[in-house]
């Protein structure tokens, strides 16, 4: 079946696609880039002193580096990834089990998308959208972890920005310190 428009739309998805890819390559920051009621996004971008292929193996060992303070366990070693779409970011433990979000776009060596609502945002009707992408920007791997969360504005997400922020930070060091030195912390 063919679709009038239909390839001009893959060709927009695409190009999209490559523009959020290329947006790791902006300079280093890490700071919560809005905050209102209705959301806020939580954005960290580093220069990695390691190979696009380490970085991008290192996101899909995510236990390896998710912190154990930030689980339902205890411990991140019961997180699991399926990186492909529909995949779990699931954590299980002997009487329980939760998906953290689900994968919905991997471009190998580039881009993992997840979907869901992070640690006390999992309890409210929000959308949390995870992208963790990687890039080279004049000659240098370049690391981006970008969580936006919506909702409604009577939520006051404003007032979770920060302490989600920092958790996020907390993780996207993490990450870097795995690969640039083998050891998360």
């Amino acid at each position: 079946m063919t679709i009038p428009g239909g390839c001009r739309q893959v060709r927009w998805g695409a190009a999209l696609v490559l523009l959020g890819a290329l947006a790791v390559l902006a300079p280093a920051r890490a700071e919560i880039t809005q905050s209102g009621p209705s959301g806020f996004s939580s954005d960290h971008a580093e220069a990695v002193d390691a190979s696009p292929e380490a970085v991008w193996k290192a996101i899909l060992a995510l236990p390896t580096w998710w912190s154990d303070a930030h689980t339902y366990s205890g411990k991140a070693s019961n997180l699991t990834l399926e990186p492909r779409a529909g995949g779990c970011w699931c954590e299980a433990w002997d009487g329980g089990s939760v998906q953290h979000a689900r994968v919905v776009l991997v471009l190998p060596g580039r881009v993992l998308r997840l979907h869901g609502g992070l640690g006390p945002l999992q309890d409210l009707p929000v959308e949390g959208v995870l992208n963790i992408a990687v890039g080279v920007r004049e000659g240098r791997t370049r690391l981006r972890m970008l969580y936006r969360v919506a909702g409604a504005p009577d939520l006051g997400l404003e007032k979770l920005a920060a302490p989600v922020d920092g958790v996020m930070g907390a993780q996207f060091r993490r990450l870097k310190a795995l690969v640039e030195t083998g050891r998360p912390e």
